[in-house]
């Protein structure tokens, strides 16, 4: 009997542990962020600009700005944020796996990885291309005339792709040398182990800042490539989420193009203007549609900014890179940021 009796409640535990698996899988990933208390968000091991900590683990950068409006959309609180740096090789496995909540991690959006991976691009927060470093020394103005280089460049990436495809259009011979991580490449560009280093342009001139003479080495001005840089979620049915993750961004870019930044944010709060109401929730409930509070925009504008305040003081005129808008400008100044409005 005492067997039998044993028998009976293993299986029912086993059941229990069984039912409660599959409640958790069946959790919306904004509940699970929730109960957790924190975002998980796959980021770079260091790319400056991008995503970087300092030495006390603080991090900064325009991927990081996206994680810390997630985080202040859902909690009101941009520090609730567990930043987990990935390789390249890692960064989407970590997102399949459910190791992050979502990956900001200047990864390129196409259609192999948007289909293939089980992984869905929400948004496109920065238009790249792939681009080429050499020293000044080299006397090389052109990648066209990079006939029979040594090209360093970082394994697991669209880089590879691009590189190849980049030379044998143009009928050029080279020699790829290829790395695990950013910053092998790197240190093996400066040592002299390849002629030219190859990465997203932002990432070169971020690369660029760490080399011991940065004013030594030019980034050429061919752009080889289609980099669209965004977020990504998984691909498992979560509406609710992806249209958290890509209405942070379209909310950054809204703000900015009605004006409404962290200084103003009190006075907008007042505005007449509908667009600036529905934005900030004054007279919507558009919040309450995506799981969030209807204030869930200006918990954004107040705690990080709008996209001009995040890309300048990151990548922009108010960092160490300035890097132009160029592309990145918004639709309206000749860009490609175009955001779907709020109503």
């Amino acid at each position: 009997m005492k067997t039998i009796m044993t028998g009976v409640l293993a299986g029912a535990a086993l059941a229990l542990t069984i039912s409660a698996a599959s409640a958790q899988a069946q959790r919306s990933t904004l509940d699970q962020v929730k109960a957790r208390g924190v975002l998980n968000c796959g980021s770079n091991t260091g790319l400056a600009g991008f995503g970087v900590p300092d030495a006390q683990g603080n991090w900064s950068g325009l991927d990081v700005d996206y994680c810390r409006a997630i985080a202040a959309a859902i909690f009101d609180d941009p520090s609730k944020v567990k930043f987990i740096p990935l390789t390249a090789q890692a960064r989407f496995t970590a997102l399949q796996s459910g190791e992050v909540d979502v990956l900001v991690r200047n990864s390129t959006w196409t259609m192999t990885r948007d289909t293939t991976l089980g992984i869905a691009f929400m948004a496109t927060n920065y238009y790249d291309g792939q681009g080429f470093m050499v020293k000044k020394s080299l006397g090389v103005t052109s990648a066209l005339k990079l006939e029979g280089a040594q090209v360093c460049t970082q394994q697991g990436t669209t880089t590879e792709l691009n590189l190849a495809d980049f030379f044998r259009k143009n009928n050029l011979k080279y020699t790829p040398v290829t790395f695990a991580t950013a910053d092998e490449t790197r240190s093996a560009y400066e040592a002299g182990r390849c002629d030219a280093f190859t990465t997203d342009a932002s990432g070169l001139y971020s690369e660029r800042l760490k080399l011991s003479r940065p004013d030594d080495h030019i980034v050429l001005p061919e752009v080889i490539s289609k980099e669209p840089l965004g977020s990504a979620v998984r691909a498992n049915g979560d509406s609710q989420w992806a249209n958290i993750v890509k209405w942070t961004h379209y909310a950054m870019l809204n703000a900015e193009e009605l004006g409404v930044t962290r200084a103003n944010l009190a006075q907008s709060l007042q505005s007449t203007n509908p667009e600036i109401r529905r934005l900030l929730g004054v007279e919507s409930k558009l919040g309450e549609g995506i799981g969030l509070t209807n204030d869930w925009a200006a918990r954004i504008i107040r705690h990080v900014g709008n996209y001009s305040e995040s890309f300048e003081r990151n990548v922009g005129a108010g960092s160490p890179l300035k890097i132009s808008r160029g592309v990145n400008a918004l639709w309206s100044n000749g860009g490609l940021q175009y955001a779907p409005p709020i109503r």
